[in-house]
């Protein structure tokens, strides 16, 4: 069963610490949701600009973490099945109580310098995964405690993946594989696309429970556009009620989550048979998918990825049909770290992860964009295996 385990929870940890030393910090106190997913594997339930939630991680010692008490029976779910790493919580109040009174969330300060002070942090340096209105409360009561943000220096935490953490993205990637045979068979003149995307969707959730039974699953996106909208990367705002044409142009997008993890599948189909103009827009956002997974090589420079996909589209004569990078890192989040993927000139790192996603957007035509997801090595693997031929794309 594709999870994970100790092994992953050893490697983030390891990563987290070699940070605080290169940063000479004490501990780091991570604050928003998916970092604290990322140090905990809790599944976060709670938005934390509503809800703030504290995972503590010291240099020594072990960590600690201060939640809501909304997530208390979830935080038990995950404990008794073995799945959270860090177990120390302080909960707060979501409502004040007549009796067993937790601290409100104005005490929150109050109660991370006690536990910073309880874990021998009171004069410590701490870095923080973001800017946060409540650790500047904490310093005014802890005085000799020293915070810094060190958010791109987090972030680099979480460019490269543990071997179980590819094989949980492997094996979502053969569910998006399956799922899109499905979108294949389903593709009809007349069919409303909203309506398809759910019953999609609810195929997605019965052929999940069949292979993950137990597991966490989500569906993050199945999301189809069709005809003139689909120039649009995100639609024209007008998605309700329409309906798949003959001749039309349909881009489809699945993204799951499982266990903390995402990846992506999109395919362009063509429902009916295409024009050579179609054609040659659908060849050249291929053959620049297919460009920007042969760049993902470990220490060719980031942005390497998109300046091949970039150099194929040029050449085929469609350089101003292109509206949007190349592709973003992808992980525990459907678009995680670099951010600037484009622009970046660091060095690819072995099983850092990407969508390659080049896309052309013809406006009165559509668009036309293959993503696949893609393991920077030696050689780059590829997680997805949807084909990718015109005969395949072609539904009627």
């Amino acid at each position: 069963m594709p999870k994970l385990m100790q092994a992953v929870w050893r490697y983030r940890h390891d990563k987290m610490i070699r940070l605080m030393d290169e940063l000479a910090v004490d501990a780091l106190v991570l604050t928003t949701a998916d970092f604290f997913q990322f140090a905990t594997n809790f599944h976060t339930d709670v938005q934390p600009w509503e809800r703030p939630i504290f995972a503590v991680l010291p240099r020594q010692g072990e960590g600690f973490l201060v939640m809501n008490e909304l997530s208390t029976n979830h935080m038990r779910f995950s404990m008794e099945a073995g799945k959270v790493w860090i177990t120390d919580v302080t909960f707060y109040a979501e409502h004040p109580m007549v009796q067993n009174r937790l601290p409100l969330v104005s005490q929150l300060p109050e109660i991370l310098a006690e536990r910073l002070s309880r874990a021998g942090l009171r004069r410590s340096r701490i870095a923080l995964d973001a800017g946060s209105s409540v650790m500047a409360a904490v310093q005014r009561l802890l005085p000799d405690l020293g915070v810094r943000v060190a958010t791109a220096e987090v972030r680099s935490l979480r460019w490269q993946k543990h071997a179980e953490e590819l094989a949980v993205m492997q094996a979502m990637a053969g569910l998006t594989d399956w799922l899109q045979d499905r979108y294949r068979e389903a593709i009809k003149p007349g069919r409303l696309v909203q309506e398809m995307d759910c019953a999609m969707a609810s195929l997605f959730v019965q052929e999940a429970a069949e292979r993950f039974p137990g597991e966490q699953f989500e569906v993050v996106r199945c999301w189809t556009l069709s005809g003139p909208a689909s120039a649009s990367p995100h639609g024209d705002g007008a998605s309700c009620g329409a309906r798949i044409r003959e001749g039309d142009v349909l881009v489809n997008i699945v993204i799951p989550r499982l266990n903390g993890l995402t990846i992506e599948n999109e395919r362009t189909w063509f429902c009916g048979r295409p024009d050579d103009q179609k054609k040659a827009l659908w060849t050249a956002a291929r053959d620049a998918t297919d460009a920007a997974i042969g760049a993902a090589v470990t220490g060719r420079p980031v942005c390497a990825i998109d300046a091949a996909a970039q150099a194929v589209i040029e050449r085929a004569g469609f350089a101003d049909c292109i509206r949007h990078r190349t592709g973003h890192a992808i992980g525990i989040v459907h678009h995680e770290y670099p951010e600037d993927m484009a622009f970046s000139q660091r060095p690819l790192l072995d099983n850092e992860v990407y969508s390659a996603e080049p896309g052309l957007y013809l406006y009165g035509v559509g668009g036309f964009r293959i993503d696949d997801t893609v393991v920077v090595g030696a050689m780059p693997r590829v997680l997805t295996a949807t084909p990718k031929s015109l005969d395949y794309a072609t539904v009627g």
